[in-house]
């Protein structure tokens, strides 16, 4: 065997090998009906998340993206300050912020 001939064998059989590698990992995907499942499931979506309304003061692009949790009793600081973007176990959904 020449050496382009062993070197075209290789590079078949590493593309073979990566063709496996990416078949496995969409098989792993397809049998997971959880994958992806938690990306709607963020605070801005749930129905206990209320925005933080911005003040005429610090108007900044993240002062809209903050707002309370008030699924639980407020403590001593008051309800948890969360982002638009976070998520716990306790998410509803609600209908008219989808």
């Amino acid at each position: 065997m020449s050496r382009d001939e062993m070197m075209i064998s290789n590079a078949k059989q590493a593309a073979m090998a990566e063709q496996r590698r990416i078949d496995g990992t969409v098989a792993k995907q397809a049998a997971d009906p959880w994958v992806n499942r938690s990306s709607g499931m963020r605070c801005r979506t749930c129905i206990w998340f209320v925005s933080k309304e911005p003040q005429a003061l610090t108007v900044t692009v993240k002062s809209h993206e903050v707002g309370r949790c008030r699924r639980h009793a407020p403590t001593m600081g008051g309800y948890p300050v969360v982002y638009m973007t976070d998520w716990c176990g306790d998410h509803r959904l609600d209908e008219n912020k989808i």
